[in-house]
Order: structure tokens, then C-alpha cells, then sequence
């Protein structure tokens, strides 16, 4: 998609640029040093915003920006232009409107934004009228801005004027924006009793391939509303037919087939918004996060159930480090919602990457108590517990899981609960399942390793567990944890030279690993490489080794492997 139309310029140079240089009162720059802390004057105003914005705390930088812009009137152009943006990506849209940029002065992207912006506040507060006087103004640039042109028809519909809703936007290479267009149109036919204008608005989109069966989904739902759901199903049908992962339209099909009450019309502000959404996930996979976050967030002010919308707010603030921000948009999608169960293992694992493990098993707990049959969520919390080392726990939730698939359980299922059996000192149990695994999955590396690796360090069925350990390197050759096992099964048949040439590949690739340096040193101590053995024994203990490990290399530092009945296994 080409830059301007939904890239905004104007917000795009005006948004977090923390590495500008921009006068203020004494004609200091943000390149200056930060002056002491408390500083109160507009400078350390700004500094502070800035220093929240590069923390993508935009609530913060908003209230800082608005603080200098009221002390520093020299430069309160530029500040409110900066708590405008922070104010609109933290998404407080009411006083993002208040701060806008206005008027012929105000650079043009900007200000055309800013108007996009209070126009969407006037719908939210229902003062239609005021908004399509906005979009449609000088501020606005519509048709020239695709937000606005596909705005402007809603704010017609909301202010009572049903021929300029139905006034159709040509948004000139902008082919995702002329999409929305286009079905927003058939669905304001709708709402203007024009049905068969409708109809023949969605068809024409469904001749062009339907994406997503969207515009399939819009003309089902219209004619079961028009009491013609056996033309419905044969819609649905049709999408169903090139599109099999669509459970909306299968859920529709159902409901129709059934002739199960048709689905209300959506609300003005629920479509507007929806056409809000549209534009910012083709913006996010340009990569354009910070625009794209200005559009949902003005998407969850016209209609603050867009269950889709608050996830993809989640994504972007956690992507740009907003750990706090991104829960609070996780927490936002509702149990009903299709969005729920990956919103929720999105908040869980946020709670657990910052450390507050109570706090991920409550929500994972509470997904699977909202969702008792979605695997996503049982399998979360299985691996919420086994990073918590709560592997009999782990254990149990997959037994459940496992029972209920029979004998078409997922491999992986098998393999996860393999792990929790092995850390639980259950290696019988471990070594069913992932037998049972390999016999699913007989060239999966994962299984070939992990079954390979254990029988070598058990010192059972050598050959067997080598040549297996071979078939995963072969499949997978760069994986030095892989690597490793061979290595490891070289030295525990005695083979010590072949041992070092493949644990020397290993920790290449794995430098960081203590198992794999204890390895290399062990295999250095048996072709007589001592020093370097005593190296890598001693790396070994800068590299957050387990407790028995640790035990073990310090064993070995003192003794090294020669004495009798000296440690040679570091159990991973």
C-alpha cells in the first residue's frame, strides 16, 4: 500500500520523534542534558514528556506536553501538538479533539488527522451533524483522505440525510480502503431500504474474490433479516466452499439453515468503526504501528465492543514495550467474543514475562473457566504451570486434554506432557508418550532428540538412541542443543575424539548453554585437552547452572574426571 493516503505524514514526523532537536524558550534542544530531577520549568516539562514517550508511556507524555504547552507560550503550538498525539495514542480521544490541530497554519497532515479526530468524537457524542460538517470542510480533506471519505457517509446517515449516506467514495489507490467503501455502502443501502442496491453492492464484491468471505457474511446476514434463508445458506455455501477455516460463516450457515432469528442490523457507529479497523490492519502489516494505533483507537471510541479492535491495540502496545498498557487492552475483549481465548493467553503470558506468576495462572485459570473445551486455553495454562515447574500440575491439565482426543491426540500433546513426566522423575511415563509420539511423528526432530538424548544419558540402547540423535541432526542441522546429544552419545561410547569434533559444532551454536560447555569439558578432559577443560568447567559456572550441575563441575575443578565414581552426566 503506497504512503500518504492512510500514512499519514504529518503524524508520522510528529509522533515520538525523540531524536529531533526542537527549540524551546532559551533555545535549548531535547540533545541537551537533563536538568536536575523536579524540574518544573517547561523544558523539564517536555523532557519529561519526551522521556514517557520514548517509554511508549503516552498517557504520561499527554499530560506532560499539556503542562509545558500551558507554561511556555512561545513554543505552545509544538507542545500541544505533541500532547495531541500522545493523548491520541494513549487513547483519549475527548481531549485529543480539544488539542487538534486547526486552520490553514497547521501542517497538513496533521491537521487533517485532526479533524478525522473530532469527528469521530462529535459521532461518539452524538453531535452527527457537527461531524459531517467537519469531514466535509477544508480540515478534513475528504475525498482526498481515505479515513474521512469513509467516514463521511456514516456521519450523513447519523444526521438524518439518507442520500449523502449513500454517496459513494472513489478512494484512488487505496484498494483496501475502496473495499470498505464499497461494502460500507451496501450496507448503508441496507439501512436505507434500498435493498436491492444492496444486494447488488455486495454481489459485485463477491465477484472480485471476497476476501475473507466478508462481503459473503454482510449479504447472508441482509437476506435472512429479508426472511430468505435458504438464499442465505447458499451464500454461505458458496464461501464456505473456498474458504474451509471460516467459523463465522459456518456459524451463519447454521443459524440460517436452522432459520434461527437473523442477526440485528449493526449500528452506525459499530460500521464506522468497523471501517476504521479495516485501514489499520493494513497499516500494521506495513509496519506502520503508530498511525495504525491512532485508528484503532479511535475505532474503540465509536464503538468500544470491537472485541477485534482492542486486541490489535494490545499488539501494538506490547510491540512498542507497553506491557501495562497492552493488559488493559487484552482485558478488554469479552468472554463472548472469537477474539477471547487469544486475548486472554496474551494477557497471561504478559502477567508471567513480568514476573507476576499469580497473576498469569488467574487468567489463564479464568480462560479455561470461560472456555472449559478450547485446547488453546488448556494447553496456555499446561505451559503457564511447567514454567512455573509445577510439572505434576502441568501433567494433570493434559491428561484431560489427551483422554478426549483417543487415539487422534496431536503429537505435540504427547511430547508436552513427555516433559512434565521427565521433570517429575517419571521417565517411564515420558518415554510412552513420546514412543507413542515418534510412532505419529516417526521424522519429527523434536521427538528424535528429546527420546535419543534421554536414553544416552541414561547410558541404555546406545546405538539405537545415536542413530536417532543422527536422523534429528540430519533434519535439522543447525540446532546445537541436537548437536549436543550426538556429541554426548560419542563420549558415552568411548569415542572421545568424534565426541570434541561434534561438541565443538555444538557450542557454536550454543555457547550460552552450561550443559553443552560441561560437555565440550568433559570431552576435553578424556583427549588429555585439560586446560581447556578446566575453561569450559569454569564457564559452566557463570552461566546460571542448575544446583546439581553446579555441584557436579565443581566436583570435577577440584578432581577432575579421573578419580573413581567422578560425575560425567549434566542431566539437561
Amino acid at each position: 500500500m503506497r504512503a500518504p493516503g492512510f500514512l499519514l505524514v504529518g503524524l508520522a514526523s510528529a509522533l515520538l520523534c525523540g531524536c529531533a532537536s526542537v527549540g524551546m524558550g532559551g533555545g535549548k534542544s531535547v540533545q541537551t542534558s537533563l536538568e536536575s530531577e523536579g524540574d518544573v520549568s517547561s523544558y523539564g516539562q517536555y523532557l519529561a514528556g519526551q522521556a514517557a514517550v520514548n517509554h511508549a508511556d503516552s498517557a504520561s507524555a499527554e499530560a506532560y506536553f499539556s503542562k509545558a504547552a500551558g507554561m511556555d507560550p512561545a513554543d505552545r503550538s509544538l507542545l500541544t501538538t505533541r500532547a495531541f498525539t500522545s493523548a491520541l495514542l494513549a487513547g483519549d480521544i475527548t481531549q485529543a479533539a480539544a488539542l487538534a490541530p486547526t486552520g490553514p497554519d497547521a501542517d497538513n497532515g496533521l491537521r487533517h488527522l485532526g479533524a478525522l479526530v473530532r469527528a469521530v468524537e462529535a459521532l461518539s457524542t452524538n453531535k452527527a451533524k457537527l461531524a459531517h460538517a467537519i469531514l466535509t470542510g477544508p480540515d478534513a480533506g475528504a475525498p482526498n483522505e481515505p479515513a474521512a471519505a469513509l467516514l463521511t457517509p456514516f456521519a450523513a446517515a447519523a444526521a438524518g440525510d439518507p442520500d449523502g449516506s449513500i454517496v459513494h467514495p472513489v478512494i484512488s489507490g487505496e484498494p483496501v480502503a475502496q473495499f470498505f467503501a464499497n461494502l460500507d455502502q451496501g450496507k448503508l443501502f441496507e439501512r436505507a431500504r434500498r435493498y436491492d442496491e444492496a444486494e447488488t453492492a455486495f454481489r459485485a464484491l463477491i465477484a472480485k474474490g471476497d476476501p475473507g468471505g466478508i462481503a459473503s457474511l454482510s449479504l447472508g446476514e441482509m437476506l435472512e433479516r429479508r426472511g430468505r434463508s435458504a438464499d442465505a445458506v447458499g451464500i454461505y455455501d458458496t464461501a464456505l466452499g473456498a474458504k474451509k477455516d471460516a467459523p463465522e460463516l459456518a456459524a451463519a450457515r447454521a443459524r440460517a439453515a436452522g432459520h434461527k432469528p437473523a442477526p440485528p442490523a449493526a449500528s452506525l457507529r459499530t460500521i464506522a468503526a468497523e471501517a476504521l479497523i479495516a485501514p489499520a490492519t493494513a497499516l500494521l502489516s506495513e509496519k506502520q504501528e503508530e498511525i495504525a494505533l491512532a485508528y484503532l483507537r479511535l475505532a474503540v471510541r465509536l464503538d468500544p465492543s470491537r472485541d477485534e479492535a482492542w486486541l490489535l491495540v494490545g499488539d501494538v502496545l506490547d510491540n512498542n514495550g507497553d506491557a501495562s498498557g497492552a493488559r488493559g487492552a487484552y482485558a478488554k475483549v469479552k468472554p463472548g467474543a472469537t477474539q477471547y481465548t487469544a486475548a486472554r493467553i496474551k494477557l497471561a503470558w504478559s502477567h508471567q514475562g513480568a514476573g507476576d506468576k499469580e497473576a498469569a495462572l488467574a487468567a489463564a485459570h479464568e480462560t479455561v473457566g470461560q472456555r472449559p473445551t478450547d485446547e488453546d486455553a488448556q494447553v496456555t495454562l499446561a505451559d503457564l504451570l511447567r514454567a512455573d515447574e509445577r510439572y505434576d500440575e502441568s501433567a494433570k491439565v493434559l491428561d484431560g486434554l489427551i483422554a478426549a482426543k483417543g487415539d487422534a491426540v496431536d503429537w505435540k500433546l504427547l511430547y508436552m506432557r513427555a516433559v512434565d513426566y521427565e521433570e517429575s522423575n517419571r521417565w517411564a511415563d515420558a518415554e510412552r508418550d513420546l514412543q507413542t509420539a515418534l510412532k505419529k511423528r516417526p521424522n519429527e526432530p523434536e521427538l528424535l532428540n528429546f527420546l535419543g538424548y534421554s536414553w544416552i544419558d541414561r547410558g541404555v540402547k546406545l546405538p539405537e538412541a545415536i542413530s536417532m540423535v543422527e536422523k534429528a541432526v540430519n533434519l535439522q542441522p543447525q540446532s546445537g542443543a541436537m548437536i549436543d546429544s550426538l556429541g554426548w552419545g560419542y563420549f558415552r561410547l568411548g569415542n572421545y575424539p568424534a565426541a570434541v569434533d561434534q561438541l565443538e559444532k555444538a557450542i557454536v551454536l550454543e555457547p550460552g548453554d552450561p550443559d553443552v560447555n560441561n560437555h565440550l569439558g568433559d570431552a576435553y578432559w578424556k583427549v588429555g585437552r585439560k586446560v581447556e577443560a578446566d575453561f569450559q568447567w569454569r564457564r559452566v559456572l557463570t552461566l546460571d547452572p542448575t544446583p546439581k550441575l553446579k555441584a557436579e563441575v565443581q566436583a570435577k575443578l577440584a578432581s577432575g574426571l579421573d578419580r573413581p565414581g567422578a560425575p560425567v552426566v549434566a542431566v539437561k
